[in-house]
């Protein structure tokens, strides 16, 4: 039986190339004997499912990646996009995947914003249930265009951490971010929870930082971790991530109250 309901299906090119990126850094990806990718809910056409496949390639040639769609229109119709290494299918949180198989890496982006936080914990749970032993759930929300990103990496013990991605010039302030929170955390972004918080300290130290722009944004940014870091917050990751606009933090610094 399909889990889930069709939602509405927005897409467009290089939409999710920040996601795809971060993914294509996972030593699970290297490390596993079937690179198989779910791209949970790609949407109205298969340009997300295609992209995904390109990027990952360049580190794991033989990675396959299967689309999965609720709405049988969408299907049909990314179907005819299909190539070797990319194919589609219906279904939803069940993720059907061929002959028993288990998924790697499980993308799920700009789904669960649709629906209710008090429906996300059964969600994680159905998609994690589906992974390999090592395998990954990245599941989270950007903005149109792709310059605000941010998403959960979630394991069989649960989330492990979120990871925010940012275009870094003309960027105001980091907490941007805070419209396109995972549903788990976006009507959190209030006094007393911890992701308020945490997108307050990065604004400050973002604007502490100010003056490094005359070297460029990403150095404004690298700085900017660095003081997130030195004050307590759980940074993970090195400047080779953040000089891209990306910062994560592991998932209890954030986690709901």
């Amino acid at each position: 039986m399909v889990d889930g309901r069709i939602t509405r299906g927005t897409t467009g090119v290089n939409r999710l190339r920040r996601i795809d990126r971060w993914i294509a850094n996972l030593p699970i990806l290297r490390q596993t004997d079937d690179p198989l990718v779910a791209d949970l809910g790609y949407g109205a056409s298969a340009t997300t499912s295609l992209e995904l496949q390109s990027r990952l390639a360049k580190v794991r040639t033989d990675v396959e990646v299967i689309g999965i769609e609720i709405d049988p229109e969408r299907v049909a119709r990314a179907t005819r996009d299909a190539r070797p290494g990319v194919s589609f299918r219906l279904g939803g949180f069940e993720v059907p995947l061929p002959a028993r198989r288990r998924a790697t890496v499980i993308r799920a982006l700009n789904v669960l914003r649709q629906y209710d936080e008090s429906e996300v914990p059964a969600a994680w749970d159905r998609m994690l249930s589906r992974l390999q032993p090592g395998g990954v759930l990245v599941e989270g929300t950007c903005n149109e265009v792709g310059r605000v990103c941010c998403w959960v990496n979630l394991t069989a013990a649960g989330p492990q951490s979120l990871t925010i991605s940012l275009r870094l010039e003309e960027l105001d302030k980091p907490s941007v971010v805070a419209e396109r929170l995972p549903k788990v955390l976006i009507h959190r972004n209030v006094p007393g929870e911890r992701v308020h918080e945490f997108l307050g300290a990065l604004d400050r130290h973002w604007q502490v930082n100010s003056s490094l722009s005359v070297y460029g944004p990403s150095q404004r940014w690298i700085a900017t971790a660095e003081g997130m870091r030195a004050d307590g917050w759980p940074v993970l990751g090195t400047k080779a991530r953040w000089r891209l606009g990306e910062l994560t933090v592991a998932w209890e610094s954030v986690a709901p109250n």
